[in-house]
Protein backbone atom coordinates (compact mmCIF):
# COMPACT_ATOMS: atom_id res chain seq x y z
CA UNK A 1 0.00 0.00 0.00
CA UNK A 2 3.06 2.69 1.08
CA UNK A 3 4.30 1.41 -2.12
CA UNK A 4 1.64 2.31 -4.11
CA UNK A 5 1.04 5.54 -2.44
CA UNK A 6 4.43 6.85 -3.26
CA UNK A 7 4.46 6.41 -6.93
CA UNK A 8 1.21 8.13 -7.50
CA UNK A 9 3.00 10.89 -5.32
CA UNK A 10 5.65 10.89 -7.34
CA UNK A 11 3.28 10.43 -10.48
CA UNK A 12 1.47 14.15 -9.11
CA UNK A 13 4.47 16.01 -8.38
CA UNK A 14 6.02 15.13 -12.12
CA UNK A 15 2.36 15.90 -13.69
CA UNK A 16 2.73 19.35 -11.53
CA UNK A 17 5.81 20.63 -12.33
CA UNK A 18 5.40 19.62 -16.41
CA UNK A 19 2.34 21.80 -15.89
CA UNK A 20 4.17 24.81 -14.57
CA UNK A 21 6.88 24.43 -17.16
CA UNK A 22 4.43 23.65 -20.26
CA UNK A 23 3.90 27.70 -20.78
CA UNK A 24 3.06 28.97 -24.62
CA UNK A 25 5.71 29.29 -26.40
CA UNK A 26 6.40 30.07 -30.41
CA UNK A 27 9.45 28.59 -32.04
CA UNK A 28 10.89 30.99 -35.23
CA UNK A 29 14.12 30.82 -37.19
CA UNK A 30 15.98 33.82 -38.19
CA UNK A 31 18.63 34.82 -40.98
CA UNK A 32 21.22 37.65 -40.76
CA UNK A 33 22.67 38.34 -44.06
CA UNK A 34 25.64 41.48 -44.41
CA UNK A 35 26.69 41.95 -48.09
CA UNK A 36 30.10 43.76 -48.46
CA UNK A 37 32.68 44.15 -51.28
CA UNK A 38 35.86 41.85 -50.82
CA UNK A 39 38.61 43.86 -49.66
CA UNK A 40 41.38 40.65 -49.49
CA UNK A 41 42.26 37.77 -51.87
CA UNK A 42 43.94 34.33 -51.24
CA UNK A 43 45.69 33.05 -54.41
CA UNK A 44 46.51 29.43 -54.69
CA UNK A 45 49.24 28.15 -56.51
CA UNK A 46 51.54 24.95 -57.28
CA UNK A 47 54.31 24.14 -58.27
CA UNK A 48 54.39 20.92 -60.42
CA UNK A 49 57.09 18.78 -62.76
CA UNK A 50 57.56 15.44 -64.20
CA UNK A 51 59.86 13.12 -64.92
CA UNK A 52 62.30 10.33 -63.47
CA UNK A 53 64.51 11.47 -61.35
CA UNK A 54 62.93 12.23 -58.00
CA UNK A 55 66.46 14.26 -57.03
CA UNK A 56 65.77 16.18 -60.48
CA UNK A 57 62.54 16.99 -59.93
CA UNK A 58 62.96 18.14 -56.22
CA UNK A 59 65.85 20.76 -57.33
CA UNK A 60 63.65 21.89 -60.13
CA UNK A 61 60.50 22.14 -57.47
CA UNK A 62 62.91 23.85 -54.99
CA UNK A 63 64.45 26.36 -57.62
CA UNK A 64 61.25 27.60 -58.26
CA UNK A 65 59.39 27.77 -55.03
CA UNK A 66 62.61 29.71 -54.28
CA UNK A 67 62.56 32.25 -56.18
CA UNK A 68 58.62 32.28 -55.88
CA UNK A 69 59.31 33.32 -51.71
CA UNK A 70 62.11 35.68 -52.99
CA UNK A 71 59.53 37.66 -55.31
CA UNK A 72 56.55 37.83 -52.90
CA UNK A 73 58.85 38.96 -50.07
CA UNK A 74 60.18 41.85 -52.59
CA UNK A 75 56.44 42.78 -52.88
CA UNK A 76 56.07 43.45 -49.69
CA UNK A 77 53.67 40.24 -48.66
CA UNK A 78 54.01 39.47 -44.66
CA UNK A 79 55.59 36.13 -43.99
CA UNK A 80 52.56 35.18 -42.39
CA UNK A 81 50.65 35.36 -45.64
CA UNK A 82 52.40 32.94 -47.08
CA UNK A 83 51.79 29.42 -46.78
CA UNK A 84 52.99 26.24 -47.72
CA UNK A 85 49.81 23.83 -47.69
CA UNK A 86 51.48 20.39 -49.01
CA UNK A 87 54.35 18.62 -50.24
CA UNK A 88 53.44 15.79 -52.62
CA UNK A 89 56.09 13.28 -54.79
CA UNK A 90 53.42 10.81 -56.07
CA UNK A 91 54.38 8.13 -58.90
CA UNK A 92 52.10 7.67 -62.14
CA UNK A 93 51.79 6.05 -65.10
CA UNK A 94 51.68 6.98 -68.57
CA UNK A 95 49.10 4.61 -70.71
CA UNK A 96 50.76 5.33 -73.73
CA UNK A 97 53.89 4.66 -73.34
CA UNK A 98 53.05 2.59 -70.86
CA UNK A 99 55.87 3.65 -68.66
CA UNK A 100 56.39 4.72 -64.73
CA UNK A 101 57.17 8.27 -63.63
CA UNK A 102 57.00 10.62 -60.78
CA UNK A 103 55.25 14.27 -60.60
CA UNK A 104 56.23 16.10 -57.94
CA UNK A 105 54.21 18.74 -56.81
CA UNK A 106 54.15 22.04 -53.98
CA UNK A 107 51.51 24.28 -53.13
CA UNK A 108 51.73 27.19 -51.56
CA UNK A 109 48.46 29.98 -50.89
CA UNK A 110 49.13 33.91 -51.13
CA UNK A 111 46.98 36.26 -49.17
CA UNK A 112 47.04 39.70 -50.74
CA UNK A 113 45.54 42.38 -48.54
CA UNK A 114 45.79 45.15 -51.44
CA UNK A 115 43.40 43.92 -54.43
CA UNK A 116 44.79 47.14 -56.51
CA UNK A 117 48.32 44.75 -56.66
CA UNK A 118 46.99 41.99 -57.87
CA UNK A 119 47.52 41.76 -61.25
CA UNK A 120 51.62 43.14 -60.31
CA UNK A 121 51.77 39.85 -58.39
CA UNK A 122 50.36 37.42 -60.90
CA UNK A 123 52.52 38.91 -63.68
CA UNK A 124 55.52 38.84 -60.98
CA UNK A 125 54.70 35.19 -60.06
CA UNK A 126 54.26 33.59 -63.72
CA UNK A 127 57.87 35.37 -64.42
CA UNK A 128 59.13 32.82 -61.53
CA UNK A 129 58.42 29.93 -63.26
CA UNK A 130 55.07 29.19 -61.73
CA UNK A 131 52.95 26.60 -63.24
CA UNK A 132 49.79 25.94 -61.80
CA UNK A 133 46.90 28.29 -60.29
CA UNK A 134 44.64 26.41 -58.24
CA UNK A 135 42.27 29.36 -57.57
CA UNK A 136 41.25 32.26 -55.91
CA UNK A 137 39.53 32.25 -52.60
CA UNK A 138 38.38 36.42 -51.85
CA UNK A 139 37.35 37.45 -47.81
CA UNK A 140 37.00 40.72 -46.07
CA UNK A 141 39.47 42.07 -43.25
CA UNK A 142 36.35 43.16 -40.86
CA UNK A 143 35.43 39.54 -40.61
CA UNK A 144 34.76 39.24 -37.14
CA UNK A 145 32.86 42.46 -36.96
CA UNK A 146 30.75 41.24 -40.25
CA UNK A 147 29.95 38.04 -38.54
CA UNK A 148 28.89 39.81 -35.34
CA UNK A 149 26.66 42.21 -37.49
CA UNK A 150 25.38 38.65 -39.05
CA UNK A 151 24.37 37.15 -35.70
CA UNK A 152 22.59 39.82 -34.57
CA UNK A 153 19.99 40.81 -37.62
CA UNK A 154 19.59 36.96 -37.28
CA UNK A 155 17.87 37.32 -33.92
CA UNK A 156 16.34 40.69 -34.85
CA UNK A 157 14.52 38.82 -37.75
CA UNK A 158 13.56 35.82 -35.19
CA UNK A 159 11.68 38.32 -33.01
CA UNK A 160 10.53 40.40 -35.78
CA UNK A 161 9.22 36.95 -37.03
CA UNK A 162 6.86 36.09 -34.19
CA UNK A 163 5.68 39.20 -33.19
CA UNK A 164 4.22 38.92 -36.50
CA UNK A 165 2.72 35.88 -35.60
CA UNK A 166 1.60 36.75 -32.19
CA UNK A 167 -0.50 39.38 -33.56
CA UNK A 168 -2.66 37.69 -35.51
CA UNK A 169 -4.05 35.84 -32.52
CA UNK A 170 -4.06 38.57 -30.39
CA UNK A 171 -1.22 37.59 -28.55
CA UNK A 172 2.89 39.54 -27.90
CA UNK A 173 5.82 37.90 -27.18
CA UNK A 174 7.66 37.55 -24.06
CA UNK A 175 10.98 36.42 -23.14
CA UNK A 176 13.31 34.19 -25.28
CA UNK A 177 13.39 30.70 -23.78
CA UNK A 178 16.36 29.55 -25.77
CA UNK A 179 18.51 30.14 -29.07
CA UNK A 180 20.34 28.09 -30.73
CA UNK A 181 22.71 29.18 -34.55
CA UNK A 182 22.10 26.75 -37.16
CA UNK A 183 25.76 26.66 -39.31
CA UNK A 184 27.97 24.08 -40.91
CA UNK A 185 30.47 25.18 -38.04
CA UNK A 186 30.77 27.57 -34.81
CA UNK A 187 30.65 30.78 -36.43
CA UNK A 188 28.54 31.85 -39.68
CA UNK A 189 30.41 31.10 -42.86
CA UNK A 190 30.78 33.73 -45.88
CA UNK A 191 28.99 32.67 -48.91
CA UNK A 192 30.12 34.16 -52.11
CA UNK A 193 27.63 35.68 -54.85
CA UNK A 194 30.46 36.34 -57.44
CA UNK A 195 33.80 35.48 -56.65
CA UNK A 196 36.11 33.51 -59.41
CA UNK A 197 38.57 34.31 -61.43
CA UNK A 198 37.12 36.34 -65.25
CA UNK A 199 38.96 36.57 -68.17
CA UNK A 200 37.94 39.50 -69.56
CA UNK A 201 38.55 43.27 -70.71
CA UNK A 202 37.78 46.30 -69.33
CA UNK A 203 39.34 49.96 -69.34
CA UNK A 204 41.65 49.25 -66.23
CA UNK A 205 43.35 45.87 -67.35
CA UNK A 206 41.43 43.40 -64.83
CA UNK A 207 41.16 39.78 -64.67
CA UNK A 208 39.43 39.57 -61.85
CA UNK A 209 35.29 40.65 -60.37
CA UNK A 210 35.63 40.25 -56.87
CA UNK A 211 31.81 40.74 -56.67
CA UNK A 212 29.66 40.78 -53.70
CA UNK A 213 30.43 38.52 -50.75
CA UNK A 214 27.62 37.73 -48.14
CA UNK A 215 28.17 36.30 -44.93
CA UNK A 216 24.82 34.82 -43.43
CA UNK A 217 23.70 33.04 -40.32
CA UNK A 218 20.25 31.50 -39.30
CA UNK A 219 19.01 31.32 -35.92
CA UNK A 220 16.45 28.98 -34.18
CA UNK A 221 14.59 31.18 -31.03
CA UNK A 222 12.05 29.94 -28.98
CA UNK A 223 9.76 32.75 -27.27
CA UNK A 224 7.60 33.01 -24.57
CA UNK A 225 3.74 33.77 -25.88
CA UNK A 226 1.66 35.70 -23.68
Amino acid sequence: MKKTSLILLLVMTTTALISQNDKPSIAVRGEGVVRVIPDEVTINIRVEHTGENTKDLKSQNDAVVKQILQYVKKAGIADKDVRTEYLNLNKVYDYNSKTYAFAANQALSIKLRDLKKYEELMKGLLETGLNRIDGVTFSSSNKDRLESEARKKAVASAKMKAEEYASVLNQSVGKAVSISEISGGNVPQPMYKMAAMADMSSDDGATIAPGEMEIRTSVNVVFELK
